[in-house]
């Protein structure tokens, strides 16, 4: 009986011992804190910590927002797939199946968001479309009203204004096309190598303000590099001004967002009957685990946070657009759109609500002349960037990379309006500032997707938990 005790109490002592780390070598780091364990507390540039943001976006807003994105105002994008690249001739189109897209036919997209009149009530939106109606024949008619000749001529003015962060596609063209969303979905598609690479080489080395004397790192196209690079590489990018520094998380974090979905749905087995999507747990962590990326899918991560803020800090400020009397998601179910515009309202009060928002008041703060063509600069390049879009070879990437950059784009849009926001009429048109139903469709796609992003990741801890 007594030995029996004492094997037993020398067990218990052996295994607390090796528990505490004092029996000898520890456990080692499972997957899951390979990549997360840096994905904690407080963010750069922020008062927020990622914890907030998980509790807040996984258990508030993410079933909601699903939701929303459903109906069919947010569901039907329109989209010209078909534009050149204004940069480079030898693109190599993906001929694999899951790249294509299927546009919808003129039947499947109801009547009211063919019509144009998503803008403003019916009543407001019949001047609308005559006014754009003038506006593409190039000239004020005089033979229409006062009222329209001024309208028109606001129009205008607007669409010529500096405000846009994008190259929006002409949806007037004959090749723009109604895409229905919910039936293309962001994937997997076996889009990848040089190709790949080379978009998004071009976006990082020419339009994140980075000289070319500083290397980024684990850039796929360059030579390997050491430490000391990599170090020089930070240095750089904290000695920036906020908003450079800013401009590449966003950048950064778009990425890691898109990467997060394609490996939430690879495709993992096929068959002639089926396919099967899922979690491939290697792919994420490929792209985010801390040893295997060097330190970089941490960082990634961080910066997927980090634009996650910016665009919900942006849907708090564009509040008083949506509450408006006039303004309706307009698609011709009067039921419809009024339970979806309750819907969307309680969700941007729950926005609003977030107590840990981003401060962008120290954006392009200090001398006025010097702000003033910083946020040039901030625009431009952006805008470079939705013009890349075109170049990508992978139609559904294609597609649901101009949505997203015009979503986060419409996101700086608002961000930078905050006056012109402050100073809209209560009723009808808002011309000094105002959202197409192209932006506002990308605008709440892209917030999706990040807000998907960041559930993704709580689904991936679980699953990388008890992987070593």
């Amino acid at each position: 009986m007594g030995r029996r005790w004492g094997f037993l109490i020398g067990f218990v002592g052996a295994v607390w011992l090796l528990g505490s780390g004092r029996g000898g070598q520890q456990s080692p780091e499972t997957a899951a804190q390979r990549c997360f364990c840096q994905v904690s507390g407080y963010l750069d540039d922020c008062t927020c910590d990622v914890e907030t943001i998980d509790r807040f976006n996984n258990y508030r807003l993410f079933p909601r927002l699903q939701k929303l994105l459903e109906s069919d105002y947010f569901r039907y994008y329109k989209v010209n797939l078909k534009r050149p690249c204004p940069f480079w001739n030898d693109i190599n189109q993906c001929g694999r199946r899951d790249c294509a897209v299927k546009p919808c036919q003129s039947d499947e997209v109801p009547d009211g968001i063919k019509s144009a009149s998503y803008k403003y009530s019916e009543v407001a939106n019949n001047l609308i479309e005559e006014c754009e109606q003038a506006e593409r024949l190039g000239a004020v008619d005089e033979s229409l009203s006062e009222e329209t000749q001024k309208a028109v001529l606001q129009w205008t003015k607007h669409d010529d204004s500096s405000d846009s962060f994008c190259e929006a596609d002409d949806i007037q063209s004959p090749d723009a096309e109604y895409v229905d969303l919910l039936l293309n979905p962001e994937r997997y598609t076996g889009y990848k190598g040089p190709d790949a690479w080379k978009i998004w080489n071009v976006i990082y080395e020419e339009n994140c303000f980075k000289p070319q004397t500083i290397k980024r790192p684990l850039n796929p196209l360059a030579s390997s590099q050491g430490k000391s690079e990599e170090n020089t590489f930070y240095s750089w990018l904290e000695g920036l001004c906020v908003e450079k520094r800013a401009f590449y998380r966003l950048i950064s974090g778009l990425h890691a967002s898109i990467n997060v979905h394609l490996s939430a749905r690879y495709l993992l087995q096929e068959t002639w009957l089926e396919k099967k999507w899922g979690h491939n747990i290697t792919e994420f962590q490929q792209r985010f685990d801390g040893i295997l990326t060097e330190g970089e899918g941490p960082r990634r991560l961080k910066n997927l946070y980090f634009l996650y803020l910016i665009e919900l800090r942006a849907l708090s400020k564009v509040v008083p657009f949506f509450e408006r009397p006039d303004f309706q998601l307009f698609t011709g179910n009067k039921v419809q759109d009024a339970e979806n515009k309750m819907l969307l309202l309680e969700i941007l009060h729950e926005i609003k609500s977030f107590p840990l928002h981003f401060d962008e008041n120290s954006f392009f703060a200090g001398d006025k002349k010097e702000a003033n063509k910083l946020k040039e600069d901030f625009r431009l390049h952006f805008r470079n960037i939705s013009r890349i879009m075109d170049c990508v070879g992978c139609f559904k990437c294609r597609l649901w990379g101009k949505l997203q950059i015009q979503g986060l784009g419409t996101a700086l849009k608002i961000l930078f309006s905050e006056k012109l926001i402050a100073n809209m009429p209560e009723s009808g048109p808002s011309y000094e500032f105002h959202l197409t139903r192209q932006e506002i469709v990308s605008l709440f796609n892209a917030f999706g997707r990040i807000s998907t992003s960041v559930k993704e990741l709580e689904n991936f801890r679980n699953l990388l938990q008890n992987i070593h």
